[in-house]
C-alpha cells in the first residue's frame, strides 16, 4: 500500500471524527478527535513497551498501528482480545 493512500485513510478517518465530535457539541472538536487519535496510538505504544514484563505482544504492523489510531483505546483492547483468541 502506498504511502499516500495510508495518509488518504487517516486523514479520512481524522474528518470523520471532527465531524462526530462536532455533531456531539464539543467546544474543541479538533482538539478532541486528536486526542482520541494520540490515545489509541499511545496505547498501543504502551502494550508493546510492557511486552517483556507481561508477555503481551502486538507488533507494529500497518493494521495495528490503523486498528489503534482509528479505534483508539477499545480498537487496541479489540486487539489484545483477538490476540489472545488467535
Amino acid at each position: 500500500m502506498e504511502w499516500y493512500h495510508i495518509a488518504g485513510i487517516f486523514s479520512g478517518a481524522f474528518i470523520i471524527f471532527i465531524i462526530i465530535h462536532k455533531i456531539g457539541k464539543n467546544k474543541r472538536p479538533v482538539r478532541r478527535a486528536f486526542l482520541s487519535f494520540l490515545s489509541g496510538f499511545l496505547t498501543l505504544l504502551a502494550v508493546e513497551l510492557t511486552s517483556s514484563f507481561t508477555g503481551v505482544f502486538l507488533p507494529f504492523s500497518l493494521l495495528s498501528v490503523m486498528v489503534s489510531v482509528i479505534g483508539g483505546i477499545p480498537g487496541v483492547t479489540a486487539l489484545l482480545t483477538l490476540n489472545l483468541f488467535f
